[in-house]
Formats: structure tokens, C-alpha cells, sequence
């Protein structure tokens, strides 16, 4: 007990460097990967921007990414994080990594709720003139908002494992902490002081990105 409460100041730290890194990511994730899983689903055969080079190019792309594992990709974008960051270690470091990670991720999350949607409904906005800026603004995003938070909420806990891997070569928050102090030093009071932060973390998110799902609900 008493190595948790001397490294109280460092588990604070660690807990702050998880939650940007984690942070960081899920921003890119939206900003990048939304737009690709609107890409995936509007270009799909049947609907208003039909394009099959368009879905598959990306669908390539996205599954190449998806296929490496997070520890390989980590690696394997090093030279690209110190170009793009100037450093390879620390918790801006490892949010490249992890932002590349959660663009695919989410964006197949994006394209599996839109295609929850009636397509009567898109098929009546395009009979009445609506544009394809105006189905997806008013008709796309509106109707599959319960499943992009839904989504949201998944991927940042996946974020919260792969930052925890990014720790082991020296990305920063709590993964980091748990091998320097709980592996390394043989410490299991601080393995398990990690492992229970780690999860009470995974509960909130789980429950807030639930209850935000149920709030915008509205079917």
C-alpha cells in the first residue's frame, strides 16, 4: 500500500497522459474516420452516390490498416510519429499511433449504423430533390446518431487497451506505469492498483457513452 501512495503523484500523471492520448485520438477518429464511413455507405451500390471504385478504394485502405496489429503499427509508424511530432516517446507520441488505429476502426462503426437506417426514408428525400449534403446533414447523421455514439463509446475503450500497449515502449499513461513499477519492480500492488483503474475507467465510459446513446435516441 504504501508504494501506491508514493506513487500517487506519478498514477495521477499517468491517469492524465492516458486520458489525452485516448482524448486525442478519439478526435481524429471523428474527424477522419466519420467522413470515411459516410463514404463507405453513400457510395455503396443502390444509393444516391453510387461509386464502387470510390467503396472499394477505401474499403482497401481501411482494411489494410485494420489488419496490422496495434503493437506492429506502433512500430511500424515511428519514423512518420518523430517527423510528425518531432519524438517517439510520451503520450503525443503514442496518439499518432493510436489516432491511425481508431480511423478505420470507427469508420466501419459509422458505415455499419448508417446502414441501419430505413432507406425508404433516403429514397424519399432523393424522389423530393433533396442534395447529397442535405440527406447526409439532415437525413444520415440524424438517424444514426444512437449508433455513432454507440460506436464513439466503443472505440474509446479499445483506445484505453491500445493506449495501455503503447506504454510498453514508452508511450506514457497507465500501461506504462504498470510495467515500469508492476512488472518490472514485481510490484503487484501497483499491477493491481493499474489494473482496477484501468477498469473503473472502462465502466464510465461505458456508462456515459450509453446513457449519451439513450438521451439521442428518439425512435
Amino acid at each position: 500500500m504504501s508504494s501506491v501512495i508514493e506513487l500517487l503523484p506519478e498514477l495521477n500523471l499517468a491517469f492524465l497522459q492516458t486520458l489525452l492520448m485516448v482524448g486525442i485520438a478519439l478526435v481524429v477518429a471523428v474527424l477522419l474516420g466519420l467522413p470515411l464511413g459516410i463514404t463507405l455507405f453513400v457510395t455503396d451500390r443502390g444509393l444516391f452516390l453510387e461509386k464502387k471504385w470510390v467503396k472499394t478504394l477505401v474499403g482497401v485502405v481501411i482494411n489494410l490498416i485494420r489488419s496490422i496489429p496495434f503493437i506492429i503499427l506502433l512500430v511500424f509508424l515511428l519514423p512518420f510519429t518523430n517527423l510528425l511530432v518531432g519524438t517517439t516517446i510520451g503520450p503525443l507520441a503514442a496518439s499518432v499511433s493510436l489516432s491511425v488505429a481508431a480511423i478505420p476502426f470507427y469508420a466501419r462503426i459509422v458505415e455499419s449504423s448508417a446502414r441501419e437506417i430505413d432507406k425508404g426514408v433516403i429514397e424519399a428525400a432523393v424522389a423530393v430533390g433533396a442534395s447529397p449534403w442535405m440527406i447526409i446533414r439532415h437525413i444520415i447523421l440524424p438517424e444514426a446518431k444512437p449508433g455513432l455514439i454507440t460506436g464513439l463509446t466503443i472505440t474509446a475503450i479499445s483506445l484505453i487497451g491500445y493506449s495501455a500497449m503503447a506504454g510498453t515502449i514508452g508511450g506514457g499513461g497507465i500501461g506504462d506505469l504498470a510495467i515500469r513499477y508492476g512488472y518490472y519492480r514485481y510490484d503487484n500492488t501497483v499491477m493491481f492498483t493499474t489494473v482496477i483503474l484501468l477498469i473503473v475507467l472502462v465502466q464510465f465510459v461505458q456508462y456515459f457513452g450509453d446513457f449519451i446513446a439513450k438521451a439521442v435516441n428518439k425512435r
